[in-house]
């Protein structure tokens, strides 16, 4: 079994001031997405998923096209690319649009659309975010392990310290979880950084106090693994997010408040899995610069070939 990677590239880069999906900041042009997908097909993964807006689709499209031609999976298969989109109106014929919405409905919406087009085991990611291959080794482990499995998911947790930003605050999810490393909760907290007593602090989001946060805490980083029963609970659940909100026009349907929900009702276990990599990204424009010369040394180091394709 090759588990699918469904790759999140419909944001709008509001902060970032452009496309960071195809921005080139590898020594050749690379992106990030074209890293996490060599890592990914190094691990065993058979199938990429885009999700993009459909503004950029013919854009995307015609840059897989090019790039990854020769690209084979560890079977020596051609590697499967499909590309779905998120748009506003993709929402159940009972609700009418509010006409104020201006951006998609969040992380988990955009999984939706994929609902049809993945049929195995699969893992999401952010198309803008740098993983590292030790975390798609990880995951992919993960998903041949559950290929029959039913109810029981993955997080692939960070080090909080090994997710900051030099150019500014972040939101990160602080992961909670039992004995047994199955999650209990994710609590959001807000523009975490290292102050100048060396300290990490954030803004919990629940109760809107600054607090110390524990630079080893796993945090999310929208690294998660499902089986494709996933799809069935959240198509449902977003219904019942759209019956509270769909007059809302900034109110998003996130991947965290569905698992959340999961874990709550019963319906499902997620298994918090530690990865030792260090995420990078492209959060601010300000971090682009840090991201080139981060890929320019791990390709000195012989980690990535230069050009990649």
């Amino acid at each position: 079994m090759k588990p699918a990677l469904l790759v999140l590239a419909a944001g709008m880069g509001s902060r970032y001031g452009g496309l960071k999906q195809m921005d080139g900041l590898g020594p050749n042009g690379e992106t990030i997405i074209d890293y996490s997908i060599y890592d990914a097909v190094r691990a065993g993964f058979g199938k990429v998923v885009y999700i993009v807006r459909e503004y950029f689709l013919e854009a995307f499209k015609e840059t897989v096209a090019r790039k990854y031609s020769q690209v084979r999976c560890v079977d020596g298969a051609p590697l499967e690319f499909v590309f779905v989109t998120q748009e506003l109106g993709k929402i159940p014929a009972r609700f009418t649009l509010n006409p104020q919405r201006e951006k998609p409905w969040g992380t988990a919406h955009a999984m939706l659309m994929a609902r049809d087009v993945i049929h195995e085991p699969f893992v999401v990611i952010n198309g803008d975010d740098f993983y590292g291959a030790e975390s798609f080794r990880i995951a992919a482990e993960w998903c041949r392990a559950h290929e029959h499995s039913k109810g029981v998911y993955s997080i692939i947790g960070f080090e909080l310290d090994h997710t900051l930003s030099e150019s500014g605050g972040v939101s990160r999810g602080i992961c909670h979880y039992d004995a047994e490393n199955h999650l209990t909760g994710i609590v959001e907290h807000l523009d975490i950084f290292c102050e100048s007593d060396g300290v990490v602090r954030g803004n919990n989001s629940e109760t809107g106090e600054r607090v110390v946060l524990d630079a080893r805490a796993l945090c999310s980083m929208n690294m998660w693994g499902f089986t494709p029963d996933y799809f069935d609970y959240s198509a449902r659940l977003f219904e019942t997010f759209l019956e509270a909100n769909i007059n809302e026009p900034k109110k998003e349907f996130y991947i965290p408040f569905v698992v959340d929900s999961m874990i709550h009702d019963g319906a499902a276990s997620t298994d918090v899995l530690s990865t030792p990599a260090h995420w990078f990204g492209v959060t601010y424009k300000e971090d682009r610069p840090g991201v080139v010369a981060r890929f320019a040394e791990l390709v000195r180091q012989g980690i990535y070939p230069s050009p990649l394709y």
